[in-house]
């Protein structure tokens, strides 16, 4: 399928991908997944929002990573600072700032590590992994098409980002455990 044909199939709420051409469509996420993402949302929109930073946006929610290579993929939940705005249109057509992804123990759509370095290698500044069941965030952190840095956060600890520099939350804080 072309990036193209993609853009024209039915809109959906169920979680929907087009990988190097090839369209994947996953189940509803549980609502344990849902639960959390609604709460890193709340929060992450919280912080962003007073501080006037950006818009914090939340799947279903196309991401155009690569219109030649027909790359489109839908993170739980997505950043993008003031300064990268105009990668907002119809769709978003650009790598956002930060992504989030909330792994379950069956992934919906793809392996986590392709995942991970689709947006690492086109422009995702950082990207937070959060274990539910290991109750950690590994936070990754990008530059230049490379990884950077790799940390891992207990639900207790303060998560550190460079994309939100003073952020102050933890995983306790936000998803209460």
């Amino acid at each position: 399928m072309t990036h193209q044909e993609y853009l024209v199939t039915p809109e959906s709420v169920a979680p929907q991908e087009l990988i190097f051409g090839e369209f994947r469509v996953a189940d509803s996420p549980s609502p344990i997944h849902q639960a959390a993402v609604a709460a890193l949302f709340l929060n992450l929109h919280e912080h962003v929002s007073a501080r006037s930073l950006g818009t914090v946006w939340f799947a279903p929610l196309d991401v155009i990573l690569d219109v030649e290579k027909a790359l489109v993929v839908q993170p739980d939940l997505l950043f993008i600072a003031d300064d990268g705005a105009a990668i907002i249109a119809d769709k978003v057509r650009g790598a956002p700032d930060l992504v989030v992804e909330v792994l379950s123990p069956h992934p919906r759509i793809g392996e986590i590590d392709e995942r991970v370095a689709w947006f690492r290698d086109y422009g995702v500044r950082e990207c937070w992994l959060v274990h539910q069941l290991r109750r950690t965030v590994d936070v990754l952190q990008f530059e230049g098409g490379r990884g950077k840095s790799s940390r891992s956060f207990e639900a207790h600890e303060r998560i550190v980002s460079d994309v939100l520099p003073d952020f102050d939350r933890t995983l306790v804080q936000m998803l209460g455990y």
